[in-house]
């Protein structure tokens, strides 16, 4: 049986109609990124809490 013109595009409109019915959900809408962490000076002060006491025991062991 060969195909005519009117069953090929029948068939045609059935395999877009399933491409359109499947893919769309299948499509991952990804979400936005995160937002940029927010720096609120903690660890600045840690390190500079850090340094001066690497600074009082070097100072301590130069003075004993």
């Amino acid at each position: 049986m060969a195909f005519t013109n009117a069953s090929f595009g029948l068939a045609f409109a059935i395999v877009a109609v399933m491409y359109a019915v499947v893919l769309p959900p299948t499509r991952a809408d990804f979400p936005a990124p995160a937002p940029a962490p927010t720096n609120d000076g903690t660890a600045i002060d840690q390190g500079i809490a850090y340094i001066l006491m690497l600074l009082a025991l070097v100072l301590t062991y130069l003075i004993h």
